[in-house]
């Protein structure tokens, strides 16, 4: 856990516990791990590998937070702990989720961008942004109208 902030090296070794036990809280994660910090990473379940690299992501108190299909390899319980942390972590941070998970964009998102690729091999465009509710209920374009009602994709 404390790996990152020392290469990062703009933290005092004294502050290190600290900042692993604020994030790994941070994370929903520290009641499950505070006996073992001293443990490979490896040894948790999926859920809990995704939220200690949450946990790792957000000891540097980043301004944003990136998170490319945070769930897609989780089981429905871990990814509702995911998304649960999500909507906790989205009062301190700007998240940006890629996901093709529409029904995790409605509910975990306050506002939904749609991208279609222009073709193999090259960059998506940006078709339409909105609030997630009305990119949901009411999309302006008939091109994210035909994505969210399964017509193409």
């Amino acid at each position: 856990m404390a790996a990152g902030l020392r290469l990062n090296g703009t933290y005092k070794k004294s502050q290190l516990g600290d900042i692993v036990e604020r994030s790994l809280k941070g994370a929903n994660l520290w009641n499950e791990v505070k006996d073992r910090l001293d443990k490979p990473g490896s040894g948790l379940s999926g859920g809990q590998q995704q939220r200690l690299c949450i946990a790792r992501a957000i000891a540097v108190e980043p301004d944003v937070l990136l998170m490319d299909e945070p769930c897609s390899a989780l089981d429905p319980i871990s990814t509702l702990a995911i998304e649960d942390l999500i909507g906790e972590l989205k009062e301190r941070f700007t998240i940006v989720i890629v996901t093709h998970n529409m029904q995790q964009a409605a509910r975990v998102s306050d506002r939904t961008a749609f991208f279609n690729l222009a073709a193999v091999g090259q960059p998506g465009r940006l078709v339409e942004i909105d609030d997630t509710e009305r990119i949901f209920s009411n999309p302006s374009v008939q091109a994210t109208e035909d994505y969210i009602s399964g017509r193409f994709g």
